[in-house]
């Protein structure tokens, strides 16, 4: 087990992970969150949603100030203690929104491609596909390097659309509800890799690290991490990971924030 230090980093997925996939409600995660920020470790959220989401929901987690990983990684806030920093206040790497809903429309005027996007509808509709507040929904469009959208073709479409986002040096990300698209080079692994060395670099100290994730597109979170916990999800894909050695991986039995708590129970020692 691992002792509660200065040296250690958390870094987690929210939908389905830290946040109940269903409710949004994280209360098995309470104790656990309280007993991190006492002993100053830091938890850096790691998400598809935009950052604007996430700095909301950083104040409803007591996160405030924290860096964190927005869009799969297209998007890396830093923490506010380092303001002196050339990239602060956040990083966005690849291809900005503008430029990427631009070809998104080009590809659906060309090629007949049928999908929604959430840039497509207003944050009622939004509301309704995730059970999100209106205010949430409104921040969940604020994306800046990336887009969600529902596929609503056929399977020989969509291989046919993966072929001409990929020739646009894009990429396509499964999340909990929705596909995801963004610049080929920005995934959760990548934006972790370049936030690690920015703690290491800018505080003078390697961190060890823990990632929680529980879907495919967490694959690369949970790949560089040095421990790892795959929480039990509800995707019909399983999470695949280059080294799934038991002494590094734990596998809940719990779904969401419950298996989080689980995943900390198991690694984590109060001392």
């Amino acid at each position: 087990m691992l002792p509660l230090d200065a040296s250690l980093l958390i870094i987690s997925d929210l939908d389905g992970t830290l946040l109940d996939h269903h409710t949004y409600r994280w209360d098995a995660a309470k104790e656990w969150l309280a007993e991190l920020k006492k002993q100053a470790i830091p938890v850096v959220l790691c998400s598809s949603k935009s950052a604007a989401e996430l700095m909301d929901w950083q104040k409803e987690l007591g996160l405030t100030g924290r860096p964190f990983i927005a869009e799969n990684g297209a998007v890396i806030q830093l923490d506010e203690r380092w303001s002196h920093s050339e990239h602060y206040p956040r990083l966005l790497t690849g291809l900005r929104h503008e430029a990427l809903m631009s070809l998104l429309d080009t590809l659906r005027s060309q090629h007949g491609f049928k999908f929604t996007c959430f840039a497509d509808v207003n944050e009622n509709t939004v509301s309704e596909w995730t059970g999100l507040t209106h205010k949430q929904a409104a921040l969940a469009r604020l994306r800046e390097a990336s887009e969600a959208f529902i596929w609503r073709d056929t399977q020989q479409r969509f291989t046919a659309f993966t072929e001409q986002i990929t020739q646009q040096g894009l990429a396509l990300i499964q999340g909990g509800r929705f596909w995801h698209v963004a610049d080929s080079q920005c995934d959760k692994g990548q934006a972790l890799r370049w936030l690690c060395q920015q703690y290491q670099h800018l505080e003078g100290r390697t961190f060890t690290t823990l990632g929680l994730g529980d879907g495919p597109n967490d694959a690369p979170l949970l790949d560089n991490v040095d421990y790892a916990v795959v929480v039990k999800g509800y995707s019909r894909l399983p999470v695949v990971l280059k080294n799934d050695s038991p002494a590094r991986v734990w596998h809940s039995l719990q779904y969401g924030p419950e298996g989080w708590k689980e995943g900390l129970d198991h690694f984590l020692t109060v001392q």
